[in-house]
């Protein structure tokens, strides 16, 4: 690679011994310090946001999936009408692009009792245990008829532990169902809205309560492989069904996403997209301000350099590129510590669970992580770029420096 002269010059000063001990050093720290501080809270802002919404997400979706096919004539409850399923309407769902998993479902809103107290439920039959396979605390899975899991929550609540017998009531059109179950496996997911509202057991066992036929269901839940092609899948299966009778030739299908399920939610987890937004620019405006006032103390203290250089011929474009360097010299210290200190501790969070949450206030009992590579590559490149384009206007300060007058600055 050529040797660039006034870049070779701007690496001496900014690397040599005499470069340390400038006067300036304390005011460039300042200004490096800001670049670092405002890089790793950009880096953190992102890790623990998309962190947020991507562990909500599976959790919500853990419990109802991403997409449901559900009775049209549905009430928005958990007492759902109930729809014929073919295995080869199942078959048709799973053959969708991005469509990971396809489970029918049955609920019944319940109440579990014991001799001192009860609690309201919506039992859920399913045979899809992945979700609450990775989120039993105690116990096994449910493998037959009379076997539930519940919540470490409503097991607190209600005094109860694994092996425990306890009694159900199911309210019918004219009467109420009693129905015993033991408890073989405690879950806890942290999300506790749905922890304290659902109780899991194998389809059949629902089937029976409801007393519906084979192949009739709750609805169907679809997992798709990546959340990003959540709306595009739902669309296609949309358009494929929308109008079309079940197999009876009664009930309409209508297909819904998490989204839609669980408005408010989501439009906490959107309201959160605003707020790294604007922690973003506030950043990049002290990035900004610190590299700008950093490079204007380098031009003064330089100035006796300055109008020697441009007394031996150097114009004022050659001058310029030397500070400019230093500047991005800094820059580029800045974001390496911000990202460095930004990810250091974004990785003590995700492989040590550090900072503690409110379970029943954030859905989760610490602060989740992500690392969202694209948009931290983004947001480093994006803050060199402006940072240097910033640099532009300030470094102009160069030209008004005159030889003539350099010895005023003695």
């Amino acid at each position: 690679m050529p040797n660039i002269p006034e870049i070779d010059i701007a690496k001496r000063i900014y690397f040599s011994q005499e470069g340390k001990d400038r006067q300036s050093r304390p005011a460039v720290r300042v200004a490096l310090a800001g670049m670092t501080v405002g890089v790793l809270v950009m880096i953190l802002t992102l890790c623990i946001v998309v962190g947020f919404k991507q562990t909500i997400t599976n959790k919500v979706a853990g419990f109802g999936a991403h997409i449901q096919v559900v009775s049209f004539d549905n009430n928005n409850t958990y007492d759902l009408h109930p729809i014929e399923v073919s295995d080869s309407m199942l078959t048709s769902l799973s053959g969708y692009r991005h469509v990971e998993s396809v489970a029918p479902f049955i609920t019944k809103p319940g109440m579990l009792k014991t001799d001192s107290a009860f609690h309201g439920i919506v039992l859920k039959g399913t045979d899809y245990w992945d979700f609450f396979a990775r989120n039993i605390v105690e116990g096994t899975l449910p493998a037959t008829q009379q076997e539930i899991i519940v919540s470490q929550s409503v097991a607190r609540q209600l005094h109860l532990h694994v092996g425990d017998a306890l009694t159900s009531y199911f309210v019918e059109e004219e009467d109420v169902r009693a129905r015993r179950f033991t408890i073989v496996g405690l879950f806890d997911t942290g999300f506790t809205q749905y922890d304290e509202l659902f109780v899991l057991t194998p389809i059949e066992t629902v089937r029976r309560l409801q007393g519906w036929d084979k192949n009739v269901y709750s609805g169907v839940e679809i997992l798709v492989d990546d959340v990003q092609f959540l709306n595009e899948t739902a669309d296609e299966i949309y358009f494929s069904t929308v109008n079309h009778l079940d197999e009876n030739g009664y009930n309409v299908y209508y297909v819904q996403t998490l989204y839609e399920q669980n408005p408010a939610i989501f439009a906490w987890l959107d309201l959160l997209d605003m707020n790294v937004i604007v922690i973003i620019v506030l950043m990049l405006l002290v990035a900004g301000f610190n590299i700008v006032s950093g490079l204007i103390i380098l031009i003064l203290e330089g100035v006796q350099l300055i109008g020697t250089l441009k007394a031996l011929g150097a114009d004022n474009r050659f001058v310029r590129r030397i500070f400019l360097t230093q500047a991005a010299l800094l820059i580029g210290k800045g974001v390496l510590w911000g990202n460095i200190i930004g990810l250091g501790l974004a990785a003590l969070q995700y492989f040590g669970h550090l900072v503690p949450l409110e379970a029943a206030t954030y859905y989760v009992n610490t602060v989740p992580i992500a690392f969202p590579w694209g948009w931290i590559i983004a947001i480093n490149v994006l803050t060199v770029v402006l940072s240097l384009m910033v640099l532009l206007l300030p470094s102009m300060i160069i030209s008004k420096i005159s030889p003539a007058r350099v010895m005023h600055f003695e």
